[in-house]
Formats: structure tokens, sequence, C-alpha cells
């Protein structure tokens, strides 16, 4: 897993990448520009903080999240083996947003308003997602966040439990994934029949699910 986030104005020429979930005994290391984040206890790396990444990737830009390509990834692990650290960042080369087939919806055992489905994504793969949303149910197409996702308001997906059952990855609406018009009220966007299940999400496409 890697995300990379890019947000000049709120904290300058910094890089964030995320590789693992946070832990509770984190520490970090600083080497020419460039803070590795671990695990004290397994000395597992979490992420990095490229503290002038514009040295490293002088056509940067954007705000929020950002893609990094091979070549861009290649550049950052030089600069790691550079300062010392291992050059142990891997490229993404899916999308974490992908169209997905909810073929079961069941009542939640310890809740009266969540359903915990079996859903479909990319290469036939089920995945255990609760859900509460109120429109859920069965034989539906749907954007799935999978567990590494980076939603639109910077939220990471992890795998996690509700109320004690496992969910891996989230079942979106169009106001969480910040689509054109999308209604401002609870409810999973409900693709329409033409989208290819397992196919990347097309945010752009997206833009025009919901009519002004």
């Amino acid at each position: 897993m890697l995300i990379a986030s890019y947000n000049p104005k709120e904290l300058g020429d910094t890089l964030i990448v995320v590789v693992a979930q946070d832990s509770a005994t984190q520490a970090h290391t600083v080497r020419d520009n460039i803070a590795r984040i671990y695990d004290a206890a397994t000395e597992k790396t979490l992420g990095y903080n490229f503290l002038k990444i514009s040295s490293i990737l002088p056509e940067i830009s954007g705000n929020g999240q950002v893609d990094l390509s091979t070549e861009d990834v290649a550049a950052l692990n030089s600069a790691l083996e550079d300062a010392g650290f291992a050059g142990e960042l891997v490229a993404e080369t899916s999308s974490r947003f992908v169209v997905g087939y909810v073929k079961s919806a069941t009542p939640h055992p310890d809740s009266d308003h969540l359903l915990v489905t079996e859903t479909v994504v990319d290469n036939d793969e089920s995945l255990q997602i609760v859900s509460g949303s109120p429109n859920m149910q069965a034989d539906i197409k749907v954007v799935v966040a999978k567990v590494g996702a980076m939603m639109p308001n910077g939220l990471i997906i992890w795998p996690g439990e509700l109320r004690g059952v496992a969910s891996n990855g989230m079942i979106c609406s169009g106001r969480e994934l910040k689509l054109a018009n999308a209604p401002q009220k609870p409810g999973a966007l409900i693709l329409p029949d033409d989208y290819t299940v397992g196919e990347p999400f097309d945010f752009e496409r997206g833009q025009s699910i919901f009519k002004s």
C-alpha cells in the first residue's frame, strides 16, 4: 500500500507517504529532510514525510491525494537510499476505488440498522463490508473504497469492525465521493447498470451521475 498526499498551503513543500496504519508505539527518525515514521515495537515502517519534495519531484502539484507514477516512486526510493533508509516504497498500480456488486446484505447480529454485505470487487474477490446506508440491499452496483483508499476528505480506509463484525472497505455515497449535486444525506450511491463490476471508478464520469 502507498498513499501520498501534498498540501503546500497547509504543510509547505512536504509529501506525506503512508504505507501502514498508525500504531500505539510510534517513533520517527529524520535524515536529509526525510522523516521515517515507524512502529518502535516492531521497527515496521508506517510512512515517510519528504520535507522538501520539490527537490526530488520538481513537477509535483496538487492539493490532497496525489498519484505517483512508477518513475516518481523510483525517485523517492533513490532519495531514501541516499539518506540511509531502505528504498522500500512500492508503486500502486491499481485503483482503490472500484465498482462493486452487492451480492448479499444480511442483518447485523448486534444492530437494528447495520447490514453485513458480501460485495464483489475486482478479480471476483468478495469483501465483507458492514454498511449503515438506509438504501443498502442486495443486487446493486456501488462504489467501494477498498482498504488503503484515501477519501476526498482525507480519511484513510483501514480494516475495522462495526459492533464486533469485521468490515474491509467502505461502500460510498455520492456525498462522500464529493460528486457534483450529490444528495447531502446518508445513502449508498447506486450505480447504473452500464457500470462494469471490478473496473476502477471513473470520478470524472461520476460527476454527471446527479443532474443539477
